[in-house]
């Protein structure tokens, strides 16, 4: 299969001297794409509220604070968000709420970021940079339990809580403000995704988060069930996505799952995490009911449209990407608890 040129040039040098936003920048994978978008020769404006919870960590940008711009500011709020976007040449939008059992304790809050501060950013592209292309993080977690596996694009949308709910509501924004205003848009289904950044001090980003604290600390993480087979990317992979979905001519407009490594169960995973790790352990236990209300089961992605189009494929084995995720937080953990 020949690979797109404009998708070989996604990993390369496409990104030099163009003006880009990343909202979310400061949390897990929006730090990781501003670092990367740097080192391609991007001018980088990082956009992030720090609100409580939400994942966002200063310590995600060091050694880049002055190497790109940063601003403290919330989506919500109208007025400002016009400045963020005029002149910009991309977008990756990142920004959200991404707790799927805070969205369930308080879903006005889950609303207000996943949805309405999304219209008011596409409203802003809209009327002060239509020519932007605007890449959104969506989730698997919009199809809910699968019917079938793996999970194509085509699956029906049946979200299990208010956060995938929200989350599959803004990504209809994005699809729409295509379709109707002719805005270039992408969304990207993200699968479970790890690597250094995560937020470690607890399980609202994804339960892999605090294994990884747990194991670093040589202590015990609970696994709950331990039978569910999941695909999971590493954040570098997910990163180069990102870039290849908004350099790749014919992405736009398009809806498209982003997987990863072969699926494995939750115990084969903490399996290996010890084995990697050398330190810590694990406990199966049963779901906690509010958890077990909200779990999905089995997934794992059919991503071939996305390979197919872009030329993307993982590099990052599974073994690889959690000996990497270990040794970060062996040595920066205390930034991130």
């Amino acid at each position: 299969m020949s690979v797109p040129a404009d998708a070989i040039r996604a990993t390369d040098s496409s990104y030099h001297g163009l003006r880009v936003l990343v909202t979310g920048g400061l949390g897990f994978i929006g730090s990781n794409l501003a670092r990367r978008l740097v080192e391609d020769g991007a001018e980088v404006l990082v956009v992030d509220a720090m609100l409580p919870n939400f994942g966002g960590n200063m310590a995600n940008l060091d050694g880049f604070q002055d190497r790109l711009k940063i601003r403290i500011a919330n989506l919500s709020e109208a007025d400002v968000i016009a400045s963020l976007v005029d002149g910009c040449d991309v977008i990756f939008n990142l920004a959200g709420h991404v707790s799927h059992i805070d969205s369930m304790t308080d879903p006005v809050t889950d609303l207000e970021a996943n949805v309405r501060a999304q219209i008011l950013l596409l409203e802003a592209c809209r009327r002060h940079a239509p020519r932007v292309r605007v890449v959104f993080a969506s989730t698997r977690q919009i199809y809910g339990r699968p019917s079938y596996l793996p999970v194509d694009e085509e699956h029906p949308l049946r979200p299990v809580d208010v956060n995938g709910i929200n989350k599959m509501a803004a990504e209809a924004y994005h699809t729409l403000y295509h379709q109707v205003y002719g805005l270039q848009t992408v969304s990207l289904r993200l699968t479970n995704t790890y690597g250094p950044r995560l937020r470690v001090k607890d399980a609202r980003q994804t339960f892999l988060g605090l294994w990884l604290r747990r194991v670093v600390e040589g202590g015990v993480f609970e696994v709950w069930g331990g039978d569910q087979k999941r695909d999971l990317c590493y954040v570098d992979d997910v990163v180069d996505a990102f870039l290849r979905a908004a350099a790749t001519t014919g992405a736009q407009g398009g809806i498209f799952n982003v997987g990863g490594c072969l699926p494995v169960t939750l115990t084969e995973l903490a399996q290996s995490l010890l084995a990697i790790a050398g330190s810590g352990g694990f406990e199966c236990k049963e779901f906690p009911p509010a958890r077990k209300s909200i779990d999905i089961g089995d997934y794992f992605a059919d991503d071939r449209r996305f390979r197919e189009l872009t030329g993307w494929v993982p590099r990052v084995s599974l073994e690889d990407g959690l000996a990497r995720s270990v040794e970060y937080y062996r040595q920066h953990l205390s930034a991130y608890i």
